[in-house]
């Protein structure tokens, strides 16, 4: 199978990505940096990851990435970045295409793919507005109401699952000194996770809190000295959070701290119902760490009080993890456990399995 994957970067990620690779001048240098760190890596397919002949990756919105492609194909003038990505589709012969950014590259891009392109798959586990995909033989994503939502727009669309990246188990082997870690976004989109956030914060004075936050720009602003004079009140993170906040970290930075800390918070955003399962989920049991996360319906694996511990309001958000670290030992148990059971359901090889059976299920171009 000649397999092309496309990806997408956050805008904060692209800064460490730029730092990364202030010294790779051609396209595979720079591609092989961003995997190597590991970002979104539960996402990306093993033939990739691999280093297969037959897989081609590349983030189709990374601009620098996709001008030392075109360079080094002697592409004349400045292509827009769709048309880069069409030239890269074509010249690797593609026959699937799975696409992580698809409301960037919706319906109207899959109508101009090369003749060799077969079957065509795209993951989107988060409301799109009025992104039309219905030009993909399958949506993919792991929460069942917004696939639902996909076929109501007329998208056949499947169960698939984020898997274990086989690095992580290179982290969480020794100390964790760290009771409590959080990272994630912060915004006004945030707000019931913002209270927990709040209501955990408030036990750094006894422990070691550590939330490491990706504000929006409003909140950024909100916080400046020049936005405190401004009504931007609502914006504004309480104390107990901005006391503790860092930067947001990513890829192998984020194993490790992953693997330092003996908690992972984490909380769902109004956009899945009761539907769980996050990447932050897997990434946390991936490194050996409880996950202490809200309460909802979970992927197999995911099992309150078994492999990971649940909360249904701030406040016992609050308690949960105050009990957990007084009886470490029993959760540190549970923890282990969760590391191994997500290890045996959702590890790369059978991801591979199960994407390649959906592709054989669509029907050809």
């Amino acid at each position: 199978m000649r397999l092309f994957q496309n990806s997408g970067l956050y805008p904060s990620y692209l800064a460490r990505l730029n730092q990364l690779a202030a010294n790779a001048s051609r396209f595979e240098a720079r591609r092989d940096l961003f995997l190597h760190d590991r970002f979104g890596a539960p996402h990306i397919l093993k033939p990739v990851l691999d280093g297969s002949p037959d897989a081609f990756f590349t983030n189709g919105d990374d601009e620098v990435l996709q001008r030392q492609w075109a360079r080094a194909q002697g592409i004349p003038g400045h292509p827009a970045l769709e048309a880069i990505l069409l030239a890269q589709i074509e010249n690797h012969g593609t026959e699937v295409f799975y696409n992580l950014d698809p409301v960037r590259y919706p319906s109207t891009f899959i109508a101009r793919l090369p003749g060799s392109v077969k079957r065509t798959l795209c993951w989107r586990a988060a409301p799109s507005g009025n992104a039309d995909l219905t030009a993909y033989g399958a949506v993919l994503g792991n929460f069942p109401s917004i696939l639902e939502s996909w076929r109501s727009k007329g998208c056949r669309a499947e169960l698939f699952f984020p898997a274990i990246d086989p690095v992580m188990a290179e982290y969480g082997h020794g100390e964790r000194p760290i009771d409590v870690l959080f990272v994630g976004g912060y915004s006004r989109h945030h707000r019931a996770r913002g209270r927990t956030l709040e209501q955990v914060a408030n036990l750094a004075a006894s422990h070691r809190i550590v939330f490491c936050l990706d504000a929006s720009r409003l909140t950024r602003l909100a916080e400046s000295a020049i936005g405190r004079l401004l009504p931007l009140q609502t914006h504004r993170r309480p104390d107990a959070i901005a006391n503790i906040a860092r930067p947001p970290v990513f890829g192998r930075d984020l194993y490790e701290l992953i693997g330092s800390s003996k908690i992972v918070l984490n909380g769902a955003i109004d956009m899945a119902g009761s539907d769980r399962g996050n990447m932050r989920c897997f990434e946390a049991m991936g490194c050996g760490a409880l996950l202490l996360s809200d309460a909802g319906r979970y992927p197999e694996g995911m099992e309150a009080g078994v492999t990971m511990e649940i909360y249904d309001t701030p406040e016992q958000a609050a308690k949960v993890t105050a009990q957990c670290l007084r009886d470490w030992p029993r959760p540190a148990a549970i923890a282990a456990r969760g590391r191994s059971r997500l290890d045996e359901t959702y590890n790369k090889a059978s991801q591979w399995a199960h994407f390649v059976n959906l592709a054989a299920q669509i029907k050809p171009c």
